[in-house]
């Protein structure tokens, strides 16, 4: 396993040692010992979630208030185009954010920490999304900050079009009015 770092030192990218030859491939998607060693993080997953979006939907940014999850996220199937914002008040890159493209190709999953908002943009025909979490999902905890607020100007790679959305992300509040990490 290799640790990538980002611009956010808290935000890792990792590439798992990938076995392959002319019947296909191999490789550990977690192991709890090797990702605690290459990360030094000591996180315990409690969930795994599994979503399938087609081509130009975007999920996010999504974050819970209370119950925060750190997240590690991974494509299985096409590929998508991944972004953490940091929402930590206190943070030297509050407000700032990391994007990057994850796919079946690549096999490469983003560490998103607990206190970071998350989303995607699906780039392929449709793209299956794993991640694991650090915490259980509390819908009365979870917010969203606006995919297209001009204060993150998240380069997100759009092809022209709108992307598709729900309406819960139509509805995602500006950086400046939603409530962050480190707020009483």
């Amino acid at each position: 396993m290799k640790i990538i770092t980002t611009e956010i030192a808290d935000v890792l990218i990792i590439e798992p040692r990938v076995f392959g030859d002319v019947r296909g491939f191999f490789f550990e998607s977690f192991n709890q010992n090797a990702f605690q060693k290459a990360s030094g993080l000591g996180v315990n997953f409690v969930q795994d979630n599994h979503s399938r979006s087609a081509r130009g939907v975007l999920r996010g940014l999504h974050y819970q208030i209370e119950q925060s999850q750190g997240k590690l996220v991974r494509v299985v199937r096409g590929a998508v185009f991944d972004v953490a914002v940091d929402l930590r008040k206190s943070s030297a890159t509050f407000g700032k954010w990391v994007g990057t493209e994850l796919s079946e190709q690549n096999n490469r999953q983003m560490w998103v920490p607990p206190g970071f908002a998350h989303g995607f943009l699906t780039l392929s025909e449709s793209a299956d999304f794993l991640y694991k979490t650090t915490d259980y999902y509390a819908p009365q905890f979870e917010r969203c900050i606006a995919w297209d607020d001009p204060t993150l100007a998240v380069a997100w790679p759009l092809s022209g079009a709108s992307p598709l959305v729900s309406a819960k992300d139509q509805s995602g509040l500006a950086l400046a009015d939603a409530p962050l990490f480190g707020e009483d």
